[in-house]
């Protein structure tokens, strides 16, 4: 792993385990294990070294998850892979996932933080969004945006509440609310 990669590393594992103050040239060297300064003359700027930090959490997330599967064509599917990944950030993704949180925080008033966090988003509500149209949801837009605020509000919860909530029934009752019950056949 290059130095840069460590200092982005140990830069978002301060991030999800001491917050926003933490972050420190010093601390992440310190942290990295790195030779002092090491992470200035990468990031000269604390707004450097944040904006490095967002786009290095989404190469990772990106790595881990892959590319999207195509959107199942059954609810019983889709409910499963939205609370797998629910599960998945919150648990084995924990710190990382809180690290986003904290540069979401800091996103409400720093628009280069703000910016390439919600590009995330925006790719994640569409493909809700297009798995919602399959399941034959009349508004899909509208169940896009109830989804992934029920799969928001549930992540923080468990990272904030309780770690082991479950997410199961919350994202079950919102994905069937949109999905239009068809005469004659069970829905999965």
């Amino acid at each position: 792993m290059s130095t840069r990669q460590k200092a982005l590393q140990a830069a978002a594992e301060l991030l999800g385990t001491q917050g926003l103050r933490a972050l420190t040239h010093t601390r992440v060297d310190e942290a990295a294990g790195i030779p002092r300064g090491s992470t200035s003359n990468y990031f000269r700027t604390r707004a450097a070294l944040l904006t490095g930090v967002v786009d290095w959490i989404a190469e990772q997330d990106l790595a881990e998850l892959g590319a999207p599967p195509s959107p199942p064509a059954d609810v019983g599917e889709f409910v499963a892979l939205l609370v797998q990944g629910v599960e998945h950030i919150t648990t084995a993704s924990r710190t990382r996932t809180i690290a986003r949180y904290v540069l979401f925080l800091e996103g409400t008033h720093n628009e280069d933080v703000r910016r390439p966090l919600l590009a995330g988003r925006v790719r994640f509500r569409a493909f809700v969004e297009t798995a919602m149209a399959r399941l034959g949801a009349p508004d899909p837009a509208a169940a896009a945006t109830a989804i992934t605020a029920v799969g928001e509000g549930m992540i923080l919860h468990r990272l904030a509440v309780d770690p082991e909530a479950d997410v199961l029934a919350a994202i079950d009752a919102v994905v069937r609310a949109f999905v239009p019950r068809r005469r004659g056949r069970a829905r999965s």
